[in-house]
């Protein structure tokens, strides 16, 4: 195995943030991959995939291992399902387009999604009103301390809302390996309700709309909106959308009656954060290379040579602000590395 030193994460990170590795290697295999865990010369660990979903605050005093688990294979289907089976490594967008070019439904509404599959169930990854969740089945995941291999299914999984036990009580314990998610051949689930999707094939003169029609609506959307990464450093959604109970919701919507909201369970209310942000005056405000995207509120950007850190002061000052105008406490979406 080819283990480097002093290594550049500039182009490993979404956000394009110039911190570095102590050690870095990839990692092609699973026997590679316990091999590399059980190296006592080396006994701090980072683990990096697509590095879509954090911020970079420092330098990383560790050997990381850049997981690039490749391949995608049916694991069993009938005439109405598909079970898929995708490594870690693979970038969760051509993973999409993959499943369409094969006709199967399940992952249209998650198109564009930046990121590798490993990270998927981790964040429980969604868009205009479909999750991860409603799809998995099952995720391999290797114990970082036994080197053995473990599945949890959705349950064991506990998904929430941009949330997973792989952010709680397993924190730093497993490397997902592999997902595996049931999607469908036929009769086909639409989702076109949410957001602007239903507005983008009106405007393309769609009324029996395909997965693949829309699919291309969503990457249509997500163009118009998000910067695209290669060209200009940013995580997506920084932010997530705060969900409220009936009592902050009654106040909000008194004092600002044109509020956008979406109604949850449990008497739950979410608020788009975008919003809030744009409210509180920062949408396409700049802070030297730390900013704000023009088309986007809830995406911070780095318009060159930005700091992790300078990007997340920034975040810290719009939470401060919206807390101040709304009283709502808005959190990270991305995972920030302090």
């Amino acid at each position: 195995m080819n283990i480097q030193e002093n290594i550049s994460l500039k182009n490993h990170n979404t956000f394009g943030i110039d911190a570095s590795a102590r050690f870095f290697v990839e990692i092609t295999g699973l026997v590679q991959l316990q091999k590399v865990l059980e190296l006592k010369a080396y006994p701090k660990k980072f683990i990096i995939s697509g590095g879509s979903n954090m911020l970079l605050t420092k330098d990383i005093d560790a050997l990381v291992m850049h997981i690039k688990f490749k391949g995608i294979t049916i694991v069993e289907e009938d005439e109405e399902t598909v079970e898929v089976k995708a490594m870690a490594g693979e970038n969760w967008h051509e993973l999409v387009l993959w499943s369409l070019d094969q006709g199967y439904g399940g992952l249209e509404n998650l198109s564009l999604i930046p990121g590798n599959v490993g990270t998927a169930p981790i964040q429980n990854i969604g868009a205009y009103g479909v999750e991860l969740k409603d799809i998995f089945v099952s995720c391999a995941a290797m114990d970082i301390e036994t080197g053995e291999l473990v599945s949890f299914d959705k349950d064991s999984c506990k998904f929430g809302y941009r949330d997973s036990i792989f952010k709680n009580e397993a924190k730093g314990k497993y490397i997902i390996t592999s997902v595996n998610l049931r999607l469908t051949k036929k009769n086909h689930i639409l989702h076109t309700g949410y957001g602007a999707i239903e507005g983008e094939l009106k405007k393309n003169e769609i009324v029996y709309p395909t997965i693949r029609d829309i699919s291309d609506a969503v990457i249509a959307i997500r163009k118009s909106k998000l910067p695209d990464p290669k060209e200009l450093g940013n995580s997506g959604s920084f932010f997530k959308n705060p969900v409220i109970g009936q009592k902050a919701f009654n106040k909000l919507i008194k004092a600002h009656p044109e509020a956008p909201f979406y109604e949850v369970e449990d008497d739950g209310f979410k608020i788009p954060a975008g919003w809030l942000i744009e409210q509180a005056g920062f949408k396409g405000k700049r802070f030297g290379d730390a900013g704000v995207h023009k088309n986007q509120a809830l995406v911070l950007v780095n318009y060159g040579t930005a700091t992790g850190q300078e990007i997340l002061d920034l975040s810290i000052k719009i939470r401060e602000e919206v807390k101040k105008r709304f009283g709502i406490k808005i959190k990270p979406e991305v995972n920030i590395i302090k």
